[in-house]
């Protein structure tokens, strides 16, 4: 192989890597059905060198009581609305709550890395050994928008994914 041809493979490998790893994700990728779990979204970036001035997560169902911490610099709204059925939480029935979380109005540069947090429980009754998809638009100055929304459908990963969810491998109850 020659020298070119090794430095064209490797630089391609590096920027493939880069992309795969310039998404929004969760700082734990794994959480007990029927637990309380502390959704720490990881913004490593703006969109395109702009900075990020917005960050709206979608809750998977099944994931309720959710409450989201306020970010200094930040305005915080939440989206409630009914779940799909209804679910029990601490022996009481829960049959709506805290859909879609949005941070807006702030100001965080392409240069620097950020984390927008909320917590919630994922249902006692979800099953352990899927994953709960926290779907995520990211918008950032000048109307540009980064839409970390992909699911991967039967037989395809995440590595498949342009543009992936973060998402939270479900455990066995503990």
């Amino acid at each position: 192989m020659t020298k070119h041809r090794l430095l064209t493979c490797a630089t391609a490998l590096f920027l493939t890597t880069g992309t795969a790893l310039a998404h929004v994700t969760l700082e734990t990728g794994e959480a007990a059905v029927g637990s309380t779990y502390k959704a720490v979204l990881r913004v490593p970036h703006g969109c395109e060198g702009k900075a990020t001035t917005a960050v709206r997560v979608k809750l998977p169902e099944g994931f309720i009581a959710a409450k989201p911490m306020p970010k200094a610099g930040w305005e915080l709204r939440t989206v409630k609305g009914k779940y799909a059925k209804s679910y029990e939480l601490w022996g009481e029935k829960v049959t709506e709550g805290v859909q879609e979380v949005d941070w807006t109005g702030g100001n965080l540069p392409d240069a620097y890395y950020d984390e927008f947090v909320l917590r919630g429980t994922f249902a006692g009754d979800l099953v352990a050994g899927e994953t709960a998809y926290f779907p995520v638009v990211q918008e950032c100055e000048g109307g540009t928008v980064e839409r970390w929304i992909q699911i991967p459908q039967a037989g395809q990963s995440e590595d498949d994914l342009e543009t992936p969810a973060p998402g939270v491998k479900l455990l066995p109850k503990k």
